[in-house]
């Protein structure tokens, strides 16, 4: 009986370190106008993007602005798309993949933000 508990612990302990750490990545970088804007490359935004099996948490945050969040699944060939809640009611769109080496993030709304994202 006891060498089944101890059989028991041991796959557990295997098991459980048998587990992928969730990968995270960051992007840091300044706007790009779109119609209607001026100031967007004044603008300095961090992307912080983690990713637990297929789903996908991620925080941005414009300098001097609240903190923001979106949350979404990976989409075919790790795709990313959803849109997050900006200030004063306004969207942005959350477009980008997860690749070994070609992993993006682009938000797209009052402002584009763009750019390749760098594993931490």
């Amino acid at each position: 009986m006891l060498r089944v508990i101890a059989g028991t612990v041991a796959l557990l302990l295997v098991a459980g370190a048998a587990q992928a750490e969730p990968a995270q990545y960051t992007w840091t970088g300044v706007g790009v106008n779109v119609p209607g804007s001026s100031k967007c490359p004044t603008y300095k935004m961090t992307i912080n993007v983690t990713v637990d099996g297929d789903s996908v948490k991620g925080k941005f945050q414009q300098e001097g602005r609240p903190e923001r969040s979106f949350e979404t699944t990976l989409g075919k060939n790790g795709a990313i798309k959803t849109a997050a809640m900006v200030g004063g009611g306004g969207m942005m769109d959350v477009i980008g993949q997860i690749k070994d080496g070609d992993s993006k993030i682009k938000l797209d709304g009052y402002c584009k933000f763009e750019g390749p994202l760098t594993k931490k």
